[in-house]
């Protein structure tokens, strides 16, 4: 894939009260003390000819620990700050949030240490109601959240 280009996949279920969406926080001391606007789609990076369905659920498990199935809905793609664009998918499920297992990644930690510490990809995850998931979304992939609602309510 020419640039960078990311895929996940947006988890949601419905309740009485209405929609709830599955989101991650991501691990690290970077975003270890962020919360609004520091939560993602579980979502990663596409290899070189990958199929973007298929990796995004490769990087829902990989971040989760979780399979998801059933009927995805592909939401429109978005183009980050970055310039990275992120393709995500809509696919109804549950997951229990309190017992994902994520992969890890080595990074030096405290800067210039020479250290190399191991840390989740995900530290947290949990379900959010559509207003809470706006506020705590990062900015740039806030939209999957009306173009879901204008899927799912076809």
């Amino acid at each position: 894939m020419p640039g960078r280009v990311s895929a996940g996949i947006l988890l949601y279920r419905l309740r009485a009260t209405g929609p709830e969406v599955f989101l991650v926080h991501p691990g690290g001391p970077f975003w270890a003390r962020r919360d609004l606007g520091a939560w993602s789609v579980p979502k990663g990076e596409v290899g070189d000819g990958e199929d973007l369905l298929e990796a995004a659920k490769r990087e829902f498990f990989e971040e989760t620990g979780g399979r998801v199935e059933g009927e995805f809905i592909q939401l429109a793609p978005l183009r980050q700050r970055s310039g990275k664009v992120v393709h995500a998918w809509a696919v109804e499920g549950d997951l229990d949030a309190s017992s994902i297992t994520s992969n890890t990644f080595a990074i030096e930690w405290p800067p210039r240490s020479g250290k190399s510490r191991m840390f989740p990809e995900v530290d947290r995850a949990g379900w959010f109601t559509l207003p809470e998931a706006r506020e705590k979304l990062l900015p740039g992939q806030r939209p999957f959240l009306d173009d879901m609602m204008l899927k799912i309510a076809r």
